[in-house]
């Protein structure tokens, strides 16, 4: 029987590391291999240095970069929080406002914050469409922002009337790493919808998960009440 190609080469290794001479035969033979080929191979290490160098140079660039976009997204975001909205979008003429921080300094993790904030200030001011092209762009693993951040796509669609979307985000917030603190009153807000688009079978569900599922919390007595007037009406 032919010896599977496993075992061949632990032969091949064994007889080399047990004849000196067939171990010196094969370093001479990768040293002719490389003198032959000087070039190729100092240009692999090159290559490989310049990979290895440029990824640190890199990282410790965007390091420096986000401490600098957040720095500069220190006065936006008050002027968020005074509902100065348009300032805190466009900037004050010294200081950034997120539009200038996302441009400037856009593959940063201050950046990406920026376009949350973004998208909450267009939200705020009525034009939801604008909101959307930020709030959906914007992402992060941090449990209460990004399912915020769902929840106000939510919030988007249902000023655009478009409640079967609304309903989709919201539920996706309720369901982003849940919880009795939130996910009950995005749900709520999620059977909202679903009535507003005439899903009142949604609309139950959405209510049920509420009352069997978080029944700790603070909206299931609502939830029970509501569930309850949608199965008299049915």
């Amino acid at each position: 029987m032919a010896k599977s190609k496993k075992q061949t080469e632990q032969t091949t290794g064994g007889a080399l590391l047990e004849n000196p001479d067939a171990l010196a035969d094969q370093l001479s033979k990768t040293e002719e291999f490389i003198e032959k080929n000087k070039g190729l191979v100092l240009g692999v290490l090159a290559g490989l240095i310049l990979i290895v160098g440029g990824y640190f140079a890199f990282d410790a660039y965007k390091n420096s970069q986000n401490i600098e976009a957040q720095n500069e997204m220190f006065q936006a975001i008050y002027y968020f929080e005074a509902d100065s909205l348009q300032l805190a979008l466009n900037g004050d003429g010294i200081n950034l406002g997120f539009k200038d921080i996302i441009a400037e300094y856009g593959f940063t993790d201050a950046a990406n914050l920026a376009t949350y904030y973004a998208g909450a200030s267009f939200l705020k001011q009525g034009d939801a469409k604008s909101a959307l092209l930020y709030l959906e762009d914007f992402g992060t693993n941090d449990l209460l922002v990004q399912a915020r951040a769902y929840a106000l796509v939510g919030d988007a669609h249902m000023q655009l009337e478009e409640y079967g979307a609304a309903a989709t985000a919201y539920e996706k917030a309720a369901d982003y790493k849940g919880n009795k603190f939130f996910s009950p009153r995005y749900l709520m807000k999620a059977a909202l919808a679903h009535e507003r688009a005439d899903n009142l079978q949604a609309a139950r569900g959405a209510y049920e998960v509420i009352i069997t599922e978080y029944w700790d919390s603070s909206e299931v007595q609502n939830a029970k009440k509501l569930k309850a007037r949608l199965e008299k009406a049915s």
